[in-house]
């Protein structure tokens, strides 16, 4: 066809087309390239082939592809339109860029869920029973309430030396606290990551060493702030005696470790999820959480046998 004859079909079938600006070129039904109607405007010849004019390099999906994938392919090159195919190349159907944002809003959603340790939700929540909110909060809830039980083993193992430095109890909120915390930030800033496809496992050396330096900073500083906490309000301020330089070398030294260990396991486990076809953002929050948790006592009891002789 040439120009003239594709802007007179536009405007006798373009009525009742969702878009009309991206044309594709097809010849028995097979995908061949993609003209604009920009390019039909600014043809210098309405006798120009439309071969001679269209792209010929493009990008399409399948009708096998997924949903989360084509919408960051239009993320990735700001497209309007994608042409979906099939395994022959022939075209089959267009998808837009208001579908992909429906895509994309539905996608942010279950991955906010899911970091917040519910199962997604088909309706909005205005729209959701009682019922449907309770099925998909408790299985979360029970194994999170399970979980706990690895935690609370430690505890039951190391009785001896809370019994006999019975400060030490004081602290243990903050220090299960400070990890679960710098564990989220890990995982947080990983799974946005990896749900922008800006990572790939073969990155997690990078993620790792990056973590790294960035937790040690973070540890040091907090271990600090830490010391001097404990040593002015809860020594002098609050007059606990059983506070001693020790003790409190003992509580910063299991922090900067924690905070390490915690930010470690927030940026790998989500990368390691998406290897094995699970969300990453099941990994978030609630669950990095629960295995810091465990992770900090360890490390904390540990320090306390070595430094306090319990």
């Amino acid at each position: 066809m040439t120009v003239e004859e594709s802007i007179l079909r536009i405007r006798r079938q373009g009525f009742d087309k969702e878009t009309i600006y991206t044309c594709y070129v097809t010849k028995d039904r097979k995908l061949l390239g993609i003209v604009t109607v920009k390019d039909l405007l600014l043809a210098e010849d309405d006798e120009t082939l439309i071969e001679d004019i269209m792209l010929t390099n493009i990008i399409s999906v399948t009708t096998h592809t997924d949903q989360e994938e084509v919408a960051h392919l239009f993320a990735k090159y700001n497209f309007l339109a994608l042409p979906v195919v099939d395994k022959e190349n022939r075209m089959v159907g267009i998808v837009t860029f208001d579908d992909a944002l429906d895509v994309i809003e539905e996608e942010t959603t279950e991955d906010m869920e899911l970091m917040g340790g519910m199962l997604p939700s088909e309706k909005t929540y205005l729209k959701s029973s009682i019922w449907e909110l309770f099925k998909n909060r408790i299985p979360w809830l029970m194994l999170l309430m399970l979980s706990a039980t690895f935690t609370g083993m430690i505890i039951t193992s190391f009785e001896d030396a809370l019994a006999a430095q019975v400060a030490l109890t004081a602290f243990i909120p903050m220090l299960m606290g400070t990890g679960g915390n710098s564990g989220s930030q890990s995982s947080v800033t990983v799974i946005r990551a990896l749900s922008l496809d800006e990572l790939k496992f073969a990155d997690l050396p990078k993620v790792l060493w990056k973590e790294i330096r960035t937790s040690v900073l973070c540890g040091i500083v907090l271990s600090i702030a830490c010391f001097a906490k404990i040593w002015l309000v809860d020594r002098m301020l609050m007059g606990n005696e059983e506070i001693t330089l020790l003790v409190d070398a003992v509580v910063c030294l299991a922090l900067l470790v924690t905070v390490v260990a915690a930010k470690i396991v927030g940026a790998v486990l989500p990368m390691v999820a998406k290897v094995v076809k699970l969300d990453p953002a099941v990994m978030a929050s609630p669950f990095i959480t629960t295995i810091v948790d465990a992770l900090s006592l360890l490390v904390y009891f540990l320090f306390a046998k070595m430094l306090l002789k319990v």
